[in-house]
């Protein structure tokens, strides 16, 4: 009987030991992944058109969650530039027990703020998010919303600058969707620059992108240069803009670089990436150290730098000077 309560004893000290081993090496892999975040996180994208600057700053996005080392599973949505749409997912969106919405443009943030005040949103791609009533201030932005901004302080005035000393332009074309709320802030900041430099702004107002050549085509004879803003109907459309300019040999400078590579003379501005990575960052912040985003101060781009395309500038009846001090693409 002793023996057999002996041989019990050791049966059952040896299954104690077997789970404790168990038991530690669970620990021990969880220690090996400490710092890591192995919750899987849902996050919806809501973006306004295919384009390439927009399409860019989604790739920023992306690549600043997967650097943090986050799992992310992602709803993607593209309204190709119908508000109905836009709306519609917004809707599904906030409907689809999302951890976070990322709103690639003016018109898709101001939608998804609408629909919802609880799920944190991180937008990119917007001009003007205080005057889109998408935050209280860029400082401290309030509510469940915050991002980066596709326009910096200096682009715009630089830009009329170069169009009136290095081009000798005093009459600008702009072609742009009047309903984008983005668009109007930045073709109204242009005109109150133009005023204060003996300049002038002559519009032409679209609503879809089918509608750019034949708005473009009015201006000739009217312009001595364009400027392209980061307005989504004409970028969506920017081939037929270009090709106008060309034909007219009419300089058209733009607000982006990714424009600049499809055939824009130049741009003060700044890569789409970054501003999207940058948006990814502050997305980071939000799920995996619980930040929010009323935190989370919204920032205008970090970097601005002049590009010139050479070829375009052949194209369009510019010669380059040494003094631009451009950086070049071709």
């Amino acid at each position: 009987m002793k023996n057999n309560w002996k041989k019990l004893m050791i049966a059952l000290f040896s299954v104690v030991l077997v789970l404790s081993a168990c038991g530690q090496g669970e620990k021990t892999g969880e220690g090996e992944n400490a710092g890591s975040d192995s919750k899987k996180y849902k996050v919806g994208v809501t973006q306004i058109v295919e384009h390439p600057s927009l399409n860019a700053a989604f790739d920023g996005f992306k690549k600043a969650l997967e650097d943090a080392g986050l799992d992310v599973e992602y709803d993607e949505q593209n309204a190709q530039n119908d508000m109905g749409n836009n709306t519609t997912i917004a809707t599904n969106l906030v409907n689809s027990d999302v951890d976070l919405i990322f709103a690639n443009s003016t018109p898709s943030a101001q939608a998804v703020a609408g629909a919802t005040k609880d799920i944190p949103i991180v937008f990119t791609s917007v001009t003007d998010a205080v005057s889109a009533e998408l935050i209280e201030s860029m400082e401290s932005p309030g509510g469940n919303v915050t991002g980066t901004i596709d326009l910096h302080p200096d682009a715009i005035p630089n830009t009329m600058k170069f169009l009136k000393d290095e081009l000798g332009a005093k009459n600008i074309g702009m072609v742009f969707n009047a309903g984008e709320q983005n668009s109007r802030a930045q073709v109204e900041s242009v005109k109150e620059i133009l005023e204060e430099m003996d300049m002038k702004v002559v519009e032409a107002s679209v609503s879809t992108s089918a509608e750019v050549k034949q708005a473009t085509e009015s201006l000739v004879g009217q312009v001595d240069a364009f400027y392209i803003i980061t307005d989504n109907t004409v970028v969506s459309a920017l081939e037929s803009v270009i090709s106008v300019a060309e034909d007219n040999e009419i300089p058209m400078m733009v607000a982006e670089f990714d424009s600049v590579k499809r055939g824009g003379l130049g741009a003060y501005g700044f890569e789409y990436y970054d501003i999207g990575y940058e948006a990814g960052e502050m997305a980071v912040k939000i799920l995996k150290d619980e930040t929010k985003p009323a935190d989370i101060p919204a920032q205008y781009p970090q970097n601005l730098k002049f590009v010139v395309n050479k070829d375009a500038a052949d194209k369009m009846g510019v010669t380059i000077k040494d003094e631009w001090k451009a950086e070049f693409t071709e």
